[in-house]
């Protein structure tokens, strides 16, 4: 497991999606992901906070490596950790290691959207914390809303770097694109997804730190922007 620092205090990781098909995720008009999904760390000077973490399987090395850089952190900073989850849907994908980190943490917190408290429920009692869009969060986080209720897109303004869930990808061959419309819920409009995306428009946006597909680094507004006029 490789982590890349992108700004002072912001990293990001992937790894392989344990759920993930052999053949990748393929939407019906064949568009193609690989296994590796995208992950953050985030340290800023009042929170030390994971988004949509993935650590590797427990037992090697690179789990360990892992563990031992969080707990270093955390002895550090004196911060207690914060998880944010994106999307926390049916399907629980982005939840990830999420309650392996409280378990190893018993005063960490797991931020999910409040769209999302009833599928949650059903499924894992590890959420302590439930936010809205435009509620505050730690680190300075902010959440956008998104066409999905149980989605949201992260905004770190002083890395001014984006963070979704599965609203917007890589682009194969470079650059953003939005869900595809086959992978979008029934009764939801491709027109209204992207209709519910464009105050991201209002944001100086460098980063776009996707879950799926290759990040942007760099010109993050003109990405996002062809994405939603495409």
């Amino acid at each position: 497991m490789v982590m890349t620092e992108l700004r002072p205090g912001l990293r990001r990781w992937t790894l392989e999606h344990p759920e993930c098909p052999p053949e990748g995720w393929i939407s019906d008009e064949g568009y193609h992901w690989g296994p590796e999904v995208g992950c953050v760390y985030l340290e800023t000077p009042d929170a030390l906070v994971l988004i949509d973490p993935l650590v590797p399987p427990d037992g090697s090395e690179d789990a360990a490596q892992f563990w031992r850089l969080l707990d270093g952190d955390i002895a550090r900073t004196g911060h207690a950790l914060d998880v944010l989850l994106t999307w926390a849907g049916e399907d629980m994908s982005h939840v990830r290691s999420a309650p392996e980190a409280c378990e190893r943490h018993p005063d960490a917190r797991i931020w999910a959207p409040e769209g999302a408290r009833a599928d949650m429920l059903s499924r894992t009692t590890a959420v302590t914390d439930w936010f809205a869009p435009g509620e505050a969060l730690p680190g300075g986080v902010e959440a956008y809303a998104t066409v999905l209720p149980g989605e949201v897109v992260l905004w770190l303004p002083e890395q001014r770097a984006l963070v979704p869930a599965d609203v917007i990808l890589g682009a194969p061959g470079g650059g953003l694109c939005l869900l595809p419309g086959s992978w979008l819920q029934e009764g939801v409009s491709p027109q209204a997804q992207r209709d519910s995306l464009l105050p991201l428009l209002d944001l100086p946006v460098e980063l776009v730190l996707v879950s799926h597909g290759e990040p942007v680094l760099a010109g993050g507004h003109a990405a996002l922007a062809q994405a939603l006029a495409s």
